[in-house]
């Protein structure tokens, strides 16, 4: 008597955790208003939760077909049918060789993926490194064309001294006058500033495009293994499934 209950127990919880996971896949390939399933993020997003909640269903027929065995080797039972397309091992086994077949699929699109991603970050890294380069280079000429001209610094200190400037502007306009004047103390000083500054902006360059691959790497290792591993899983199950079901 508890054996039926516990065989019959298993194949529900399985048959809802099956089922729950399709409804649950299907609303996650429903990409939401103005989200093109081509976009690349989407994709990547998608895969992660696919392979994420992929262990699930796995877990459902586990349950299900061990329901069955319980109910089959249950004293006082009949054994259940294993040929007919009305038995929900068969669909079950069917499923399994079906999400095997996906998840293996997701593997090398999830590593395209995340080299388009990972490109793309080192291409805006790269475009912003250009840009902080460009002002600077725009500041140094500000400043050599400060340094040339001394009705430029008459015209600043003017400013400074007439009282207009106030706050945060006249505290510009003071650091703006201080380091004129340093320059003008030491003119080597400019290059050596604006080499130190172009070293920053290169070492903050590497360091974002390492990150960045770093983190494309721990991505697509992580997902894309997991796919693997969930393909080979579910098509040993499948497989095996159908043809013992058969035989």
């Amino acid at each position: 008597m508890y054996s039926s209950f516990a065989g019959l127990a298993l194949k529900i919880v399985g048959l809802i955790m099956i089922l729950s996971s399709l409804l649950d896949y299907l609303i996650l390939i429903i990409p939401s208003p103005g989200v093109s399933p081509l976009q690349n993020e989407w994709q990547l997003n998608l895969t992660t939760q696919l392979v994420d909640r992929g262990v699930i269903p796995m877990v459902g027929i586990a349950f299900l077909i061990a329901g069955y065995w319980i109910s089959n080797n249950s004293g006082g039972s009949l054994p259940e049918r294993k040929s007919s397309i009305t038995d929900l091992r068969f669909w079950a086994f069917l499923l399994s060789s079906l999400l095997g077949l996906l998840f293996l699929l997701l593997v090398p699109l999830h590593f395209n993926n995340v080299r388009i991603q990972s490109n793309q970050a080192i291409e805006q890294i790269t475009q912003q490194a250009q840009q902080a380069e460009t002002q600077l280079e725009t500041q140094v000429q500000q400043i050599d064309t400060l340094l040339q001209d001394p009705q430029q610094l008459e015209r600043l200190d003017q400013a400074i001294e007439s009282g207009q400037a106030q706050g945060e502007q006249l505290q510009r306009l003071q650091a703006l006058r201080e380091q004129l004047q340093a320059l003008k103390t030491d003119p080597e000083a400019i290059a050596q500033r604006t080499e130190q500054a172009q070293t920053q902006i290169r070492g903050r360059k590497q360091e974002l495009e390492q990150r960045a691959q770093t983190e494309a790497l721990k991505r697509g290792i992580r997902i894309g293994l997991s796919s693997l591993l969930l393909a080979i899983g579910y098509s040993i199950i499948g497989w095996m499934g159908l043809r013992n079901l058969n035989s």
